[in-house]
């Protein structure tokens, strides 16, 4: 067994303004990658250049990472951050943007590796330059994982780059996510569950590791009613939404995600299904398979999220994220694709069959008439 989390984490209100003297820890010119919009919109973006001129710190803004980032951005990113003379990378946002920090960050330190290579595995582990992370979204986590996932639209590729990026600081603080919509508090929380449980269903899942998600989703079980709720969510949820998340992360950073993951990019990437619920259609079905193999592993995530089976497990995530529709032709192609994915079937926590597969697609998505 192996427990090992390298990220200086801090969760707590005004986070970003308590810890100002951090920064000076971490380098002495600064690139800052986030949306357009969102970071400026919730305060997170005037916290951090607040904290950065507290401490006479430069810094640049790159205000152009999209959802699911691709190579392209990055690599934008990469030469802005050369030519500002940066020597770390703040990740300002969701997954997106912190993930985008990431590929950055190792473009940063290796400029002979292009961003279109990002997804081939190196010949020998690569330096990057140091990422704080600033997380604005209750889902991914990125902020605890050494994931970065990248897509690479010239190949038609979305997924995890083979590189192990921990950001060396972490600053989370719920407040952040007084400005966003009810939609996105609840799509990023299943994503923050989907860590959890696809943590737990895991051949890698051992009695260190499985501290994080079972803690993790007893804090989600008790913010279950005010997410299924048509009210906004109360603030005084927020710490702990984003305690949740990052505890998710911490949960994936040691086993990595499996099946629900893996199927969920073809939608993100084919027909442009946000994460978090690209990756919940899939959840409950893939927890009915494994039941086949971890009975007992099933049963302590039903209970411990306040559930009495998996029919109330697939009811709730329906009444959060829906269902979604795909032709049959779609459905089979991404079926086929994923029957052959060992990086995620052999994470599953029993031998999961091409019947398995297809079972999971026929329940998680509807067919177009």
């Amino acid at each position: 067994m192996r427990f090992f989390v390298p990220t200086d984490i801090y969760i707590e209100n005004d986070c970003v303004k308590n810890h100002t003297q951090d920064f000076q820890a971490i380098g002495k010119r600064a690139l800052i990658m986030t949306g357009r919009h969102s970071a400026a919109a919730n305060g997170s973006l005037d916290d951090v250049t607040g904290a950065l001129d507290a401490e006479h710190i430069p810094f640049q803004i790159f205000n152009e990472v999209e959802e699911n980032p691709s190579t392209d951005t990055v690599r934008k990113a990469a030469q802005a951050a050369r030519d500002f003379e940066a020597d770390f990378v703040i990740g300002i946002g969701g997954g997106s943007a912190i993930d985008a920090a990431k590929a950055a960050a190792l473009l940063l330190s290796n400029p002979s590796v292009d961003a279109d290579d990002l997804h081939k595995a190196p010949n020998r582990p690569l330096s990057h330059a140091p990422v704080v992370a600033v997380p604005t979204t209750c889902g991914t986590g990125s902020e605890a994982t050494p994931v970065a996932i990248i897509t690479n639209h010239k190949i038609h590729l979305k997924k995890s780059i083979p590189h192990r990026i921990f950001p060396a600081l972490a600053l989370v603080d719920g407040k952040y996510l007084a400005s966003a919509k009810k939609a996105l508090v609840v799509n990023t929380a299943v994503d923050a569950l989907s860590h959890m449980v696809e943590s737990i269903l895991n051949v890698k899942s051992n009695a260190f590791n499985r501290m994080f998600p079972e803690y993790g989703l007893r804090l989600w079980g008790e913010c279950k009613s005010a997410l299924l709720s048509d009210k906004d969510i109360d603030a005084n949820l927020y710490e702990k939404l984003m305690l949740t998340s990052t505890i998710a992360g911490m949960s994936i950073a040691h086993t990595s995600t499996t099946l629900p993951h893996g199927m969920s990019y073809d939608l993100t990437l084919n027909a442009g299904v946000p994460h978090g619920p690209a990756v919940g259609y899939f959840l409950a079905a893939y927890t009915e398979v494994c039941a086949k193999f971890v009975p007992g592993d099933v049963e302590k995530i039903l209970s411990l999220l306040g559930l009495k089976n998996i029919d109330d497990f697939t009811a709730m995530l329906q009444n959060l994220i829906g269902t979604y529709a795909v032709t049959r032709e779609m459905r089979d192609k991404f079926a086929a694709a994923m029957k052959v994915n060992r990086s995620k079937l052999d994470l599953a926590p029993g031998p999961i069959s091409p019947e398995d597969v297809d079972f999971i697609y026929e329940k998680s998505l509807n067919i177009k008439p």
